[in-house]
């Protein structure tokens, strides 16, 4: 066999002129400038940007313009999230060669799960780029764990779709590696966390589970941690306890941001 063609450096991509979003609109140049200014946060370039948007528009977004329920990240979301598991997987296969199945899956778990992606999400600052309809706004959605992780899962669809397998392994070996201590706290037991720092203050945290999605053998719970009444923060999980734990990283990221 021949010796493999190296592929030519990308031109730089221009932020002036006019670029077509995800909704076939144009995007203006506020717009493009913010994706220009998040792909160097991300360190890829798009060959098509608006793939980069289309990541970022939240369904509520969509809705409120009248646009197709399917140009919005949850497409993205589905495909990024396989990405970031093989990822992942792949990283441990290699780096723990003697760890057996269930130890490997152990670790998996610390780092894909909502805590562990909305630590990413805020590294990133993402949330100021995502695109939100006015009511989700004003819930605070855009600093909302749930949502943040789903972003960041919606940005890795974005860039293998972009630029390949090979450059979304970099970036998510990159986070992964980057945030090291981070990611280590998504394995802690938060909620423990959350008792000790909330009995100083002479309060004690009450969890419901809210919600259940999806079949029998892929059920989604979203729990709620709340306060003297008042909701303090809330998670997703494949299991009550699972959402339990990603509710009370919320709160907890809360409370070191003096929101509560």
């Amino acid at each position: 066999m021949g010796r493999a063609r190296r592929r030519a450096p990308r031109p730089p991509v221009e932020v002036s002129g006019d670029e077509t979003g995800a909704v076939g609109e144009v995007l203006s140049q506020d717009r493009l400038a913010q994706l220009a200014q998040l792909e160097e946060r991300l360190g890829v370039r798009f060959r098509d940007r608006s793939l980069l948007d289309l990541a970022l528009r939240h369904g509520s977004f969509s809705h409120e313009r009248g646009h197709d329920p399917g140009k919005s990240y949850e497409r993205l979301e589905l495909l990024g999230d396989a990405v970031l598991s093989l990822v992942v997987s792949d990283d441990l296969y290699r780096r723990y060669p003697d760890m057996d199945e269930g130890g490997l899956a152990k670790q998996r778990a610390r780092v894909v799960n909502e805590a562990a992606l909305a630590s990413v999400a805020r590294r990133l600052d993402l949330g100021r780029y995502i695109l939100l309809g006015r009511g989700e706004e004003k819930g605070g959605g855009r600093q909302r764990q749930s949502l943040l992780a789903d972003a960041v899962e919606s940005v890795i669809g974005a860039v293998y779709i972009d630029s390949g397998y090979g450059v979304a392994h970099h970036v998510v070996s990159r986070w992964i590696h980057e945030l090291g201590e981070v990611i280590q706290r998504a394995g802690e037991d938060f909620k423990s966390q959350l008792q000790e720092r909330l009995q100083r203050r002479r309060q004690m945290p009450r969890y419901r589970i809210t919600q259940e999605e999806g079949p029998d053998h892929a059920r989604t719970f979203l729990a709620v941690v709340e306060v003297n009444g008042r909701p303090l923060g809330e998670g997703r999980g494949k299991s009550k306890k699972e959402a339990e734990q990603a509710a009370a990283a919320e709160a907890l990221s809360r409370l070191e941001r003096g929101g509560a």
